[in-house]
């Protein structure tokens, strides 16, 4: 098993008003299970001159199931413009493993560093069906990050 990579996150409850929208969402379904990701540029924690570059994503996971799921851990690939490619991999979102009823959402906002003025994350939750206690894979769509600076 790889070894698991502390991630270089920053999370913010609620999004300051800084944020700057890439107007970039995606969502996609499966095994019953909606993730659907916005993404923002956080101009006030970036530095260009030194090619940091920090992004915010607000991820809402919707149960469409007739079954409560429970979020149980989190692998991420995460790839930036400059060739470099990451794994971040661990338990849960956001310090918690949150369980979701059927027809609920649970959504949080978490972020990543790039070195680079765009990148693009991908990737699936391991939840489990909580009567059958069986495992899902749950993708997550690949979404892009870009800097407002290369939108023009």
């Amino acid at each position: 098993m790889n070894s698991l990579k502390k991630p270089n996150f920053m999370v913010q409850y609620p999004l300051p008003k800084s944020l700057q929208m890439s107007k970039n969402m995606v969502s996609k379904i499966s095994e019953g299970v909606e993730v659907s990701i916005e993404t923002f540029f956080q101009k006030d924690y970036s530095n260009p001159m030194q090619n940091e570059y920090m992004f915010a994503y607000r991820i809402t996971i919707g149960n469409h199931n007739s079954y409560p799921v429970k979020l149980l851990r989190r692998y991420w690939e995460v790839f930036d413009s400059n060739g470099e490619q990451r794994v971040v991999e661990g338990e849960g979102v956001v310090g918690v493993q949150p369980l979701i009823m059927p027809g609920k959402h649970y959504q949080y906002v978490s972020g990543c560093h790039l070195k680079s003025e765009m990148g693009k994350m991908q990737g699936y939750y391991t939840m489990e069906n909580i009567e059958t206690r069986d495992l899902i894979q749950v993708n997550i769509p690949a979404f892009k990050m870009i800097a407002p600076v290369k939108l023009n």
